[in-house]
């Protein structure tokens, strides 16, 4: 974990903010919803803007405006300076959804270090799933949702404890080919997304790891998105971010201790003057072949 000077820190929420401006603009002309949310949106209601020792900004989408945006963007991207990443059957980034990355930029962490991706600061763009009302269906769309995690990511999963990572490693040693992995986690995420929300009383998030996934949110809490100001202009959060942010946080208008308020940034390496590109070789994909997945 690094631990980011006040510059760095400052220079860091910029480019941040400038890409979720470039977000929120591509999804206001295409007509999709997206909303701020962890951090991110505390900051909007706290503080109206960034949190002032946070570092980095998440959108949440629902899973038809997610699975819209990618196919506009991938065949009319706002912004050639931002690349969208997402796993398939070609390479995998070790993540759960989409992220946007600044090529301009160069941010390398830890787990990212042996692929050949976009290395800079990210946004990540997190779906939104309808809760099944029945809690057979719903203990099957966890199930589901575990399974497309491990297959997705492709990591042995950390800080879930030790029974957690050792079932991991064993399913991934049991199904080693990488075309065979992408088959399971595409089946295993459309059983997991076949609850629409429209059809369901809540909303859930099943790609934030196994405690978020366990979440429903009330689905009115996200009929709409309402535009707050955020540092010099604004950004979208649910319509009922009070009922969101108290199941997610707790009492989030409550400030951390103060020892924690300090800006910090899981990076193995950061430049946020240079392009990634400067650095291949030496602090990703070191010594090695370019990745094929």
């Amino acid at each position: 974990m690094k631990n980011l000077n006040d510059d760095e820190l400052k220079k860091l929420q910029k480019i941040s903010i400038e890409m979720a401006e470039c977000f929120v603009k591509f999804c206001k002309e295409h007509q999709l919803t997206c909303y701020l949310c962890g951090g991110g949106c505390i900051g909007t209601v706290r503080h109206k803007g960034m949190i002032p020792w946070d570092d980095d900004l998440d959108f949440f989408m629902p899973r038809k405006d997610y699975e819209r945006m990618w196919r506009i963007w991938k065949k009319n991207p706002p912004c050639l300076q931002y690349v969208l990443e997402r796993s398939d059957s070609t390479h995998t980034d070790h993540n759960l959804f989409i992220t946007i990355r600044d090529k301009n930029t160069t941010l390398i962490k830890p787990y990212q270090k042996e692929l050949d991706i976009t290395h800079g600061v990210a946004l990540d763009i997190i779906p939104l799933d309808g809760y099944p009302d029945s809690k057979i269906k719903r203990k099957f769309q966890c199930f589901w949702a575990l399974v497309y995690s491990l297959y997705c990511a492709q990591l042995v999963p950390e800080n879930h404890g030790k029974k957690i990572a050792l079932v991991g490693k064993i399913a991934l040693a049991i199904v080693p080919s990488r075309r065979i992995r992408y088959c399971i986690w595409r089946f295993a995420e459309k059983q997991m997304t076949k609850y629409s929300i429209e059809n369901c009383k809540g909303i859930t998030e099943l790609c934030s790891g196994p405690g978020y996934m366990k979440n429903w949110y009330p689905r009115e809490a996200f009929d709409k998105a309402v535009f707050k100001p955020f540092e010099d202009t604004e950004m979208p959060i649910p319509a009922g971010y009070d009922a969101y942010l108290k199941i997610a946080f707790g009492d989030y208008m409550q400030l951390p201790p103060a020892e924690k308020r300090i800006g910090h940034h899981e990076a193995l390496f950061m430049d946020l003057d240079k392009g990634y590109e400067e650095y291949r070789g030496k602090y990703f994909l070191k010594g090695k072949q370019e990745e094929k997945l």
